[in-house]
């Protein structure tokens, strides 16, 4: 699940939570979108701490040999 995902879930949990009073029989559509609501909080929250995992920048374990290649005698051609 992206986070496209867990955000609708929050969304649709806040709707059936707080916008909504239906009444049906042998469900509890509050607790139903409590549900959904932390199951979306839990879902980005695992979202986010995976997606910052794949930024970490790991430097080369190869070395760089640099030559230092000064001439004695100065100038160009000597």
């Amino acid at each position: 699940m992206g986070l496209g995902g867990c955000i609708i879930l929050i969304a649709a949990g806040a709707i059936l939570t707080f916008a909504t009073d239906w009444d049906m029989q042998g469900v509890n559509l509050d607790l139903v979108g409590v549900i959904f609501m932390i199951v979306g909080l839990i879902g980005v929250a695992t979202f986010s701490s995976i997606a910052r995992r794949r930024r970490v920048v790991v430097p080369p374990s190869t070395t760089t040999v640099v030559e230092d290649d000064h001439r004695r005698g100065g100038g160009y051609g000597a």
